[in-house]
């Protein structure tokens, strides 16, 4: 079973490098705003599970500049997402601002739906 799931994962990867989407072209002033928008936003994910690469090819779509902590890889990572978080679950968005504790988005479609009104507005 470990096998088939190491085989499944990186094919995953390589079909998701071979129809990689390509980010919009802005200016620099655009792209600066772009990036203001998603200050405060950090993505747990795991770089082989497919709704994860779901949002990551969502955030290279719409050319979004967002932190990634693969929470398989990094205990540090884990730890934070099981404390802030509650469970050991991803993809996961932490949407924190200075103003108000942490938020914590599970599902794929959850987060993409953030992301996509969070850069049409604000």
């Amino acid at each position: 079973m470990t096998i088939i799931r190491f085989l499944l994962g990186q094919l995953i990867l390589l079909i998701d490098w071979l129809s990689s989407p390509r980010s919009p072209k802005r200016t620099p002033q655009q792209q600066a705003a772009v990036d203001s928008k998603m200050a405060g936003l950090v993505l747990y994910h795991y770089r082989a599970c497919p709704f994860c690469v779901k949002v990551r090819r969502e955030m290279r779509r719409q050319g979004l500049s967002i932190e990634l902590r693969d929470a398989k890889r990094s205990p540090a990572a884990r730890e934070e997402l099981l404390a802030g978080g509650g469970k050991l679950k991803v993809p996961c968005l932490r949407i924190s601002d200075a103003t108000s504790q942490a938020e914590w988005m599970f599902e794929s479609s959850d987060i993409i739906e953030y992301l996509k009104q969070r850069i049409s507005t604000q």
